[in-house]
């Protein structure tokens, strides 16, 4: 009974058995604190670069925006493209992984009150109205967990930012 009792009081061991039982709670803390901080810094990245693509879009030749509705003429649509996920008009790598130009639409509407009001400023004289573009993007999230295993979350990262055209 004393070996019993010495062995009930002994302290030895006592905080590496409770690392062993709080280490997995503190890894999974760890690494959902690493997930979402890469989360929140690619939709950032995601949605700075919508902004200023659909800013690129705005201040292009108004003779690129001649229909109210799809998509603008010119090369607006490969240049905002471009811009959007390479920060440059041609060249240089993607600032997300999994991004394709098939992933970023570019897009005109126009006011609705053309026939009602006269337009003055820089869009007097058009007959369709203020033109507007819309840039929208999708990207599929790549956790930072995938190297480990875990993928297939199946999120996408979405931004859509418009813009009055301004033209040059």
């Amino acid at each position: 009974m004393t070996l019993l009792a010495a062995l009930w009081g002994d302290q030895r061991g006592a905080a590496a058995s409770e690392m062993a039982l709080v280490t997995p709670l503190l890894l999974i803390l760890l690494m959902g604190s690493v997930e979402l901080g890469n989360y929140f810094m690619n939709e950032h990245i995601l949605v700075k670069a919508v902004r200023d693509g659909a800013r690129f879009a705005a201040r292009q030749n108004f003779s690129n925006y001649d229909a109210c509705s799809g998509a603008p003429g010119g090369a607006v649509v490969a240049d905002t493209q471009a811009l959007v996920m390479t920060g440059l008009l041609s060249g240089g790598t993607n600032k997300l992984r999994n991004w394709t130009a098939a992933t970023i639409t570019v897009s005109v509407n126009c006011s609705t009150t053309a026939g009602t009001e006269t337009l003055e400023g820089i869009y007097r004289g058009r007959a369709t109205g203020a033109p507007r573009v819309t840039v929208t993007a999708s990207v599929p999230y790549q956790p930072v967990l995938a190297s480990f295993g875990f993928s297939g979350i199946g999120l996408n990262l979405n931004a859509s930012q418009n813009a009055a055209v301004m033209g040059l």
